[in-house]
């Protein structure tokens, strides 16, 4: 239990990184989460089509684990968000995930450049199908699949 309790806590840097996150004041239900504004900051929509939403995506340093690798938790948030804006309907509110299946197939690294796309597998009543896929825009090597 101790080592679990040394890996999870941070260092001194990382204390200090932290510390300097400004939260700014935010309206409930009208601004983003802190959470997701810091997570898709820079994602950027490159085309919407019925049942298909393209994405480009830069990942920052922000988003990345110890080694400089692109965090499966920004992976997973990437995923959700996405799968969720391919289903998504003007002046409904947004859809949440109530089962969410995630394939870590490679990693990427700071300001790789990465193609997101969302399509709709299909509805039942009221729950929707969406499949993810994020690439390396560069190498075309497939990093996560949701």
């Amino acid at each position: 239990m101790e080592k679990v309790k040394q890996f999870l806590e941070p260092n001194q840097e990382e204390s200090e990184l932290v510390s300097r996150l400004a939260s700014p004041s935010r309206i409930a239900g009208v601004d983003p989460t802190f959470f997701i504004d810091f997570a898709l900051k820079g994602i950027r929509v490159d085309r919407v089509e019925p049942d298909l939403v393209v994405c480009t995506f830069k990942v920052p340093p922000r988003l990345t684990d110890r080694n400089g690798r692109f965090a499966s938790g920004a992976i997973a948030t990437l995923v959700d968000v996405v799968g969720a804006a391919v289903v998504h309907r003007e002046g409904l509110p947004m859809n949440v995930s109530v089962d969410m299946s995630i394939s870590f197939l490679s990693t990427a690294n700071v300001n790789d450049e990465l193609e997101i796309t969302s399509s709709t597998l299909g509805q039942i009543g009221g729950y929707s199908g969406t499949s993810v896929l994020l690439k390396n825009k560069a190498t075309g090597e497939l990093i996560a699949e949701g």
